[in-house]
């Protein structure tokens, strides 16, 4: 799978991206994928060349550029429990850091740039996130009803900009929230505001998972649920983007 190490030109700077896409054949639909608090590791590299074998161009821009290149912080090949704290006491503040006026210059910059890449076709694209990325894109998506056609998020406080945002969506959307993240009674909240929107959603709680289910480098990893969000992603995307 053709990967490419690039430079996105934003407001603030210059923020560095990893790509993966199919080979020959193009252009092929974008897709803007955040990566959770973690950033840009090897196992998200492997999930965008996964989402890139499928048929579409896949941008993964490092958000926390302001504060240096990724990794941003050192990370250990796998994060487990005794890892975290020390690994959070590092993060945290860059993600406090991280306002949603930043989200959204930045926003500006992401789409703009892979829309231009030659790579990817005309017409809308998709975005999608884990954990703080999953916020990020649905502020994107937010933003931008006009060049957002899908949004996907897992295990992520997507209603952290309150209930009301979600209200303003116009991209078919699927939220894929870890059981231990929030109860019934959230969801039902989250999934009142997507009715209230309009739009095509699936929401769910996905069974017996905690934080972190899609990522199989630390010890919240579910396969099973891991699988799930590939199958609920990829059919979003091929619905959206390419009509299959």
């Amino acid at each position: 799978m053709p990967t490419k190490m690039l430079q996105i030109p934003t407001a603030d700077g210059q923020a560095d991206a990893f790509a993966a896409f199919p080979a020959g054949g193009g252009p092929h639909p974008g897709v803007l994928m955040y990566a959770d608090g973690f950033g840009i590791r090897p196992v998200l590299r492997e999930m965008a060349g996964e989402l890139a074998g499928h048929g579409y161009y896949v941008l993964v821009p490092n958000f926390f550029y302001r504060h240096g290149p990724a990794p941003v912080i050192e990370l250990p090949e796998h994060i487990g429990e005794e890892e975290r704290p020390a690994v959070f006491a590092e993060l945290m503040p860059l993600i406090e850091a991280h306002t949603a006026e930043r989200t959204l210059r930045d926003a500006d910059a992401f789409l703009a740039f892979l829309t231009a890449q030659p790579e990817v076709g005309a017409g809308p694209v998709a975005v999608t996130g884990y954990c703080i990325g999953g916020l990020l894109a649905t502020r994107t998506a937010v933003a931008h009803p006009d060049r957002v056609a899908a949004l996907a998020a897992f295990h992520a406080p997507v209603a952290a900009d309150g209930p009301d945002s979600l209200a303003k969506l116009a991209a078919e959307v699927h939220f894929g929230h870890a059981e231990g993240d929030l109860t019934p009674e959230a969801l039902g909240g989250i999934n009142r505001a997507l009715d209230a929107a309009g739009v095509g959603y699936t929401s769910e709680i996905y069974p017996g998972t905690v934080h972190g289910f899609t990522m199989s480098d630390t010890d919240s990893f579910d396969p099973a649920a891991s699988q799930l969000h590939w199958d609920r992603l990829l059919s979003l995307l091929d619905r959206t983007l390419t009509g299959r």
